[in-house]
């Protein structure tokens, strides 16, 4: 077998010194918060010098944004997979929200408290994010959609469902900074299967005159 070519090589490990930088930098974001991370504390835990993390990033925004997108790129594809091994899986709902949880909690949205508030002041920062966590909600919408379409759920009312699950789950891993109680935590996760188990075999109840949504309504 040919030996890689020089600039094939040098291709790998630069691609493997920003994927160090990366998850060295997502690492402290969890650990350390968006105003306390520093650049050569990321290099340093990296193992790579200040001069190779400027060469590949040029500020640590560039780095932190491509980090964020390197890690919701990873969990879309880890989704998708999930999705295809529990399509035709028993209690599935059950099976969704405990891999929700599991991600949520693992990590994922620890890092998206630390540079949410960075969103709402800083508009370019913003501008970079919200194509990747668009993209994320809609991996999001891919498990749902699996696990409302054998029971013949309306997506819309699927739609909702899913926003409210999520809605918990952000909420109860925002507790979890104040509150290291994961029996607790167990008890309100079942608590939402039972119910939602009920949701989603519930007919939808239509609201007196209403109609098809439009655009400026939502979703047509």
């Amino acid at each position: 077998m040919k030996s890689p070519a020089p600039s094939q090589r040098q291709d790998q490990k630069s691609a493997e010194t920003r994927r160090l930088l990366m998850e060295a930098c997502i690492s402290l974001l969890i650990a350390h918060g968006y105003s306390r991370l520093t650049t050569t504390d990321i290099a340093a835990r990296a193992g790579i010098s200040r001069g190779a993390l400027t060469y590949h990033f040029a500020s640590k925004e560039e780095l932190v944004t491509a980090s964020l997108e390197h890690q919701l790129r990873l969990v879309i594809t880890e989704m998708r997979e999930f999705v295809s091994a529990s399509a035709d899986q028993a209690n599935a709902s059950d099976a969704v929200i405990d891999y929700l949880w599991d991600l949520m909690a693992g990590g994922l949205y620890y890092a998206t408290l630390e540079y949410l508030p960075e969103l709402r002041h800083n508009p370019s920062f913003k501008a970079k994010m919200i194509p990747v966590v668009r993209e994320f909600h809609g991996a999001l919408d891919e498990v749902w959609a699996t696990l409302a379409r054998p029971e013949g759920i309306d997506p819309d009312r699927a739609q909702v469902i899913l926003n409210a699950t999520m809605c918990l789950i952000r909420g109860m891993v925002g507790q979890t900074i104040v509150r290291d109680d994961a029996a607790y935590f167990r008890e309100l996760l079942d608590f939402w299967k039972s119910n939602l188990r009920t949701l989603l075999h519930q007919p939808a109840v239509s609201k007196p005159g209403a109609g098809p949504k439009t655009i400026e309504g939502g979703r047509p």
